[in-house]
């Protein structure tokens, strides 16, 4: 299998309270079963997610097959409970991204690696 790194961003409300209780949603154990399982199932090997102030980053490694077919996980998505809940839950949490109103978890391009410099 081989992997591809994509990484992620939203910003969260503001409010320190919201921010705390969105880190508290995602303290280990605190990610309810069926949602990982799914993540998992969608291929993904690894996920983080990082937080800096209100914005949040996502870095995951995923089978690279899996990441081409976007429309399968969206299907998957819509027909599983436990993730809409999920991301219905953390909508109200996250705000879209000045240049990006219409969506959250805009995903990023990378634009430098080391191991490409001399």
């Amino acid at each position: 299998m081989t992997l591809v790194r994509r990484c992620f961003a939203v910003d969260l409300h503001g409010d320190p309270e919201r921010i705390a209780r969105y880190r508290a949603w995602h303290a280990a154990g605190a990610v309810p079963a069926a949602v990982s399982a799914a993540i998992r199932g969608d291929g993904v090997a690894s996920l983080e997610i990082w937080l800096t102030g209100d914005r949040l980053f996502m870095i995951m490694e995923q089978d690279a097959e899996a990441a081409e077919d976007d429309a399968a996980k969206q299907a998957r998505d819509a027909a599983n409970p436990d993730v809409r809940a999920w991301d219905a839950l953390m909508r109200s949490f996250q705000k879209p991204l000045p240049f990006a109103p219409e969506q959250t978890w805009v995903e990023m391009e990378r634009i430098y690696a080391m191991s490409e410099q001399v």
